[in-house]
């Protein structure tokens, strides 16, 4: 009786330490699947928890009537569309799905109704649905299948709306027209090859259209498209190499159209064109940066645009009557978008965000100067004081090329030399700004942890000449980019150049596993998140619509010598020179780098004996975008951290 009684307290003891164990763990949730991550506990968390639960909120649309606002933001596990009447006013959620709905478009008369686009799992095939305002009922307007559609163009009359979409076979993007109370009635409007096509504008007499031609981050071009003749007429030379022409507008000419452009500079300017004589006037040429975009108001009397100025965005207003244009006061450093003109033409609706404050949207009145606050989302528990800011910093890469980077210090409690995490951005066309880090704040003010965010060649927003040099054969010149910021690093005297870790996510994540096996003796280990491993193999399986895009930015794999080229540098062929620990995360649903540039990464890896960690989550695409996985994604990054870099 003693023996059982003893076998049955044992029992117990080992039952009641298992569901303690069970308690103290984090568990990945039914969609997660997880290799080699050790247990993580929910103290970790529950230690982030006051830097993860910050929202931000987005301009999606203005009301064609009562100027009243659609903006996406997050109160549940990913964003969705809320309405909101007036500045700082409740917001009122309109639709509640499982996966995020960020963009809208009012019907342009009454505003009755609105149109928006959703997908399944990240998987970008994005559906174009009718939200009755009234009733607050969706209706799916397009194919539902495996088709992108979007880039909706409205009639001034509300009677319909142009759109694009590769639902004829999956890989160009053609314009059709729908009548949404007779989505059956959509009809091909124009026939392209590529992928890379979209519609800008639409003329006051709903005669002609605008189409632009993406080819890549150097080079698109400009179209004119009759639609009685159904003539598609060149606006820009389509034999013009390297040469951006984007974003057209009909000014109040018929025949004159504003448009951006890199045309005979090494920036992006705000230009006109005369369409009959081709004459181009430039208006911008005293910034000496990118302008991003521009958006026109209903009248055609002003133009709001905004440049990107070494990583922070200003906003101006300029005047079509003169091209004369200010800068709108009283704006903090930060970043701007989505900005769209009222109906009344009287005031502008932006989103902005700066370092310690996530996007908002606020209005900007023509008449007045006055700037008022429309949204102001929630920081979690996070205080100023517990937040970084970015410095500029720069340094010289091996060909005497000036690098630069935004660095957000650690916290001043962390006294010694601090480990430091490089994130690079993807693209490879993108850019790091001087942004608010938001739940990254965790690792300055908690961890101790330096950030750098650096602009490797081939980032925008420095010129095009830095754009296109890292294209086709100079692509591993990027990656001596970082191998210089390294040496930096161990410079500064107070950066710990022992303990640096590599992460970036796309293109990003191309870059950190080439800096693993090009400077393995330099990290102490490598986070790669949705990366390419292979372009061989990348090219192959990404999405068609986006293949020859991608073809004119990296190379063709399809010439033997570009092939044999993406052999030599493919990660996936130097596994054997990667030393440090690795943690790879990746979305099944990924349309841009596909599940299997991961898996095959993760399976050499793993053959090898190598430290390797696995997250692959079942209902993501290109980045984790729903609120559970990216806790876990979060706590099973920062237990890989504390195991592998701070150690």
């Amino acid at each position: 009786m003693k023996h059982n009684f003893l076998l049955a307290s044992l029992l117990l003891m080992s039952v009641t330490f298992s569901a303690q164990t069970k308690e103290v763990l984090m568990v990945p949730n039914e969609n997660l699947i997880t290799e080699n991550i050790l247990p993580i506990p929910k103290s970790i968390s529950e230690g982030f928890k006051k830097y993860s639960e910050s929202r931000s909120a987005v301009l999606s649309a203005v009301h064609p009537v009562d100027n009243s606002i659609i903006i996406s933001t997050r109160f549940a596990s990913v964003n969705q569309l809320h309405k909101i009447a007036h500045p700082l006013g409740a917001r009122k959620q309109i639709t509640f799905f499982d996966e995020p709905v960020s963009s809208a478009s009012f019907e342009p008369t009454k505003g009755e109704y609105l149109i928006y686009s959703k997908d399944i799992g990240g998987n970008e095939f994005g559906q174009l649905f009718k939200l009755d305002m009234n009733t607050m009922t969706s209706t799916m307007l397009t194919d539902g299948g495996r088709s992108q559609n979007g880039g909706v163009r409205w009639l001034d009359d509300g009677s319909g709306f142009y759109y694009t979409s590769t639902k004829r076979n999956g890989g160009d993007r053609d314009i059709y027209f729908m009548n949404p109370d007779k989505p059956q009635s959509s009809k091909m409007i124009l026939q392209v090859k590529g992928g890379g096509w979209g519609l800008t504008d639409v003329s006051d007499d709903n005669k002609k259209l605008l189409v632009q031609e993406y080819i890549s981050a150097n080079e698109s071009h400009l179209y004119l498209y009759d639609l009685a003749s159904q003539k598609l007429s060149n606006i820009t030379d389509r034999n013009q190499k390297s040469v951006v022409q984007s974003a057209a507008k009909f000014s109040k000419n018929k025949d004159v159209i504003y448009f951006l452009t890199d045309r005979d500079n090494e920036f992006i300017r705000l230009a006109t064109m005369d369409l009959k004589s081709k004459k181009i006037d430039y208006i911008t040429s005293e910034i000496k940066w990118n302008v991003e975009n521009f958006t026109l108001s209903k009248d055609k009397s002003k133009i709001a645009f905004v440049t990107n100025e070494q990583g922070i965005n200003e906003l101006y207003i300029l005047d079509t009557n003169n091209n004369n244009y200010s800068k709108v006061p009283g704006l903090k450093n930060g970043l701007i978008s989505s900005a769209e003109f009222a109906n009344d033409n009287k005031r502008l609706f932006f989103s902005k965000s700066s370092d310690d404050s996530s996007l908002d949207v606020y209005d900007f009145k023509l008449n007045s100067k006055k700037i008022t606050r429309w949204t102001e989302s929630e920081l979690g528990e996070m205080q100023k004081e517990d937040m970084s800011a970015p410095n500029l910093i720069s340094w010289t890469s091996f060909d005497n090329q000036k690098i630069t980077g935004f660095y957000y210090p650690a916290s001043k409690k962390f006294t010694g030399k601090r480990p430091v995490i490089i994130n690079i951005h993807g693209g490879p066309e993108g850019q790091s700004m001087a942004s608010f880090l938001g739940a990254n704040n965790y690792y300055t003010n908690e961890m101790g942890i330096a950030l750098i965010f650096p602009n490797v060649r081939g980032s925008s927003g420095f010129g095009k000449s830095f754009l296109a040099s890292d294209n086709g054969f100079n692509r591993m010149n990027s990656v001596k980019d970082i191998g210089a910021l390294l040496d930096w690093i161990a410079k500064q005297q107070e950066l710990d150049k022992d303990r640096i870790l590599i992460t970036g996510g796309s293109y990003g994540g191309f870059m950190t596993l080439a800096t693993a096996y090009e400077y393995a003796d330099k990290i102490r280990a490598s986070v790669d998140i949705v990366g390419i491993s292979d372009f061989n193999t990348f090219l192959k399986n990404t999405e068609e619509y986006r293949r020859d895009l991608r073809r004119a930015e990296y190379g063709d794999e399809r010439d033997p010598k570009m092939s044999e080229f993406f052999t030599k540098i493919a990660p996936m062929n130097n596994t054997e020179k990667i030393k440090k620990p690795m943690f790879i995360i990746q979305g099944t649903n990924d349309p841009r780098v596909p599940v299997t540039e991961a898996v095959q990464m993760k399976e050499k890896l793993k053959a090898q004996g190598n430290v390797i960690w696995y997250l692959e989550a079942k209902n993501e695409g290109h980045g984790f975008r729903k609120k559970e996985n990216i806790d876990f994604q979060r706590a099973a990054t920062i237990r890989f951290i504390q195991e592998y870099l701070l150690k």
